[in-house]
């Protein structure tokens, strides 16, 4: 067909299209409103949010969620500003995304004009690529390099600043062709190199994380390691890549690790790690792991070459997409598992020992038993719940007790973003309406983004969120008194009647204070969102003392002041 003349609103919404966009996230603004009237005529669908970090965040979830990057418009400056936290998630956890920035007209530029910023210089550490489209007949060309950079290798986000004038000026041009991810394979040498390593150990572990999973690519490796009788831990906050009722899983390796599984990775002879980076949290800072020549004979896999050796010398190093490798182990024929054929069956059991009711609980003081809320989730949820967090200690209670079901029943942030658990779980449950969600939030955690209950109420995103309220930042607090014992300040918080800011967005919303009152309200949680199609909120209010599952505040500032004595 012959190109006809289009605005470059236009010409960008076309190419949207052209690469399989159907959901678009954003706060409007008049730095785009030409890309807002073409979408009114379009089949993508546009969801409004009530801050841009919101809207980033849900772009990020659904880029997590889909595998295809998750498209986000905001305006100039402060809109830009704002989406800046979702972007640097999108970056450390990589994740594939493309932001759209509104910028002013090129006749005001290098002026310092109302809300310029050069977003080059704000985005070009947070980001895999970042450029100004000055040419609304280049936008077809702009936008298929954006798709396949934030997709291809390592995924993550992609940053476009989008002139006024650019957007409203009309040009002939012809559309690109759908984006097609590239991602390199491992070699039939380097597949028998590994097999080969993996005859000779006697402690093997594999360890997976990372992006460019697929449910067939999570399928392969489970098969991999139940035929080679290897036991699985998965990467800080990757818990879904297996199915955590299989034999072979034996924990996660991040935050408050559990010591056996620390051990079991200290003494593998061989570490196979598929997928991670091998960042600060799943070697509990480069200590499990040592930089830059491990213990531990390892093998690294993973979809970045630059990423293999730039922080630990594996001894065979291989750069390769998930799928691509998975399949591969999976037809590699298996080795004799002598050695180690128990230490998978010992490891699960390790964990199944780890999971039982933590000893601040078991004395049953306390009103509210926090491991038993999970307990009660798990017994209710439905197994492919996606269950969201952003950051705090009240998500060590999900990371350690919650089993989660498979592939893509975890979205949580790798950056240790606060405010991430709301605006991703109701991502989830826009583009995923048939899933039940569930979003675990601290009390400052969801304050950061709690006004996106209005985009849930609005599109209809019936999410279950529990809202752990010990009215404090409780991380903050522990590390405040393991390092300042007793002297608290700044941690404390006044909330509000998190219920009742529930029932006023016209969701469901009520208060637990003790343990026998949270299943039923865990009951009508769930059958008011799927029955309404609204959200609904517990808040758990309960003692702030009861900081983790293995210590009290009272225990850390006891032991930080004898240390000082």
């Amino acid at each position: 067909m012959t190109p006809s003349l289009r605005s470059g609103g236009q010409i960008l919404v076309d190419a949207l299209s052209t690469h399989g966009v159907e959901v678009a996230f954003g706060v409007p603004g008049e730095s785009y409103l030409d890309v807002l009237d073409a979408l009114h005529d379009s089949q993508i669908r546009f969801i409004i949010n009530r801050q841009e970090g919101g809207a980033a965040f849900m772009a990020e979830a659904y880029g997590k969620l889909s595998g295809k990057p998750g498209i986000c418009f905001v305006t100039r400056g402060p809109g830009a500003t704002n989406a800046s936290s979702g972007v640097h998630t999108a970056f450390q956890d990589s994740t594939p995304m493309i932001l759209f920035i509104g910028q002013v007209g090129s006749g005001f530029a290098d002026r310092e004009a109302f809300q310029e910023i050069d977003y080059r210089r704000m985005f070009g550490e947070m980001s895999k690529w970042v450029a100004q489209i000055d040419s609304a007949a280049r936008l077809p060309e702009y936008l298929h390099r954006a798709f396949q950079v934030a997709t291809s290798g390592r995924p993550g986000p992609v940053v476009l600043a989008l002139p006024e004038d650019m957007l409203r000026a009309s040009a002939v041009t012809a559309d690109a062709q759908p984006y097609r991810p590239v991602q390199a394979a491992p070699a039939a040498s380097q597949i028998a190199a590994l097999r080969a390593m993996l005859a000779q150990a006697k402690r093997p572990l594999l360890l997976l994380g990372g992006a460019t999973w697929t449910p067939a690519a999570c399928a392969d490796i489970a098969a991999f390691a139940s035929a080679n009788h290897l036991p699985v831990a998965c990467s800080f906050r990757s818990q879904d890549l297996i199915d955590n009722r299989h034999p072979n899983y034996i924990g996660d390796a991040g935050l408050a690790i559990s010591p056996k599984l620390a051990a079991r990775i200290k003494a593998a002879d061989l570490i196979l790690a598929v997928g991670p980076r091998l960042g600060e949290m799943t070697t509990s800072g480069y200590s499990l792991i040592a930089a830059p020549q491990p213990q531990q004979a390892l093998i690294h896999i993973h979809c970045d070459a630059e990423e293999l050796g730039s922080v630990y010398q594996a001894q065979l190093m291989i750069n390769s997409g998930m799928p691509q490798a998975a399949a591969m182990l999976a037809a590699m024929a298996p080795v004799d598992a002598g050695a180690w054929r128990q230490t998978a069956a010992e490891g699960h059991a390790e964990l199944a020992q780890h999971q039982l009711q933590p000893p601040v609980f078991q004395d049953g003081s306390a009103p509210l038993d926090l491991w038993q809320v999970v307990q009660e989730v798990m017994a209710q949820a439905p197994r492919d719940t996606i269950l969201t967090n952003g950051a705090g200690n009240f998500a060590s209670w999900a990371h350690r007790f919650y089993r989660y079901g498979g592939f893509r029943t975890q979205l949580a942030p790798t950056s240790g973003s606060m405010g991430y658990g709301v605006p991703a779980a109701i991502a989830a449950k826009i583009v995923a309406p048939e899933r039940c969600v569930i979003a675990f939030s601290g009390d400052g955690d969801y304050l950061m983004n709690s006004q996106e209950l209005a985009t849930a109420v609005q599109y209809r995103a019936g999410v279950v969120l529990i809202v752990f309220n010990n009215q404090m930042f409780g991380t903050i607090r522990m590390h405040q008194e393991r390092d300042y014992p007793g002297r608290v300040s700044g941690t404390q918080l006044h909330n509000p009647d998190f219920g009742a800011l529930a029932r006023a967005y016209g969701g469901h919303g009520e208060l637990v204070s003790c343990t026998a009152e949270f299943a039923p309200a865990l009951q009508r949680a769930l059958a008011f969102a799927q029955d309404r199609q609204l959200p609904a909120l517990i808040e758990l209010r309960y003692d702030g003392n009861l900081i983790t599952p293995n210590l009290t505040l009272e225990a850390i500032r006891t032991a930080a002041q004898q240390k000082r004595k």
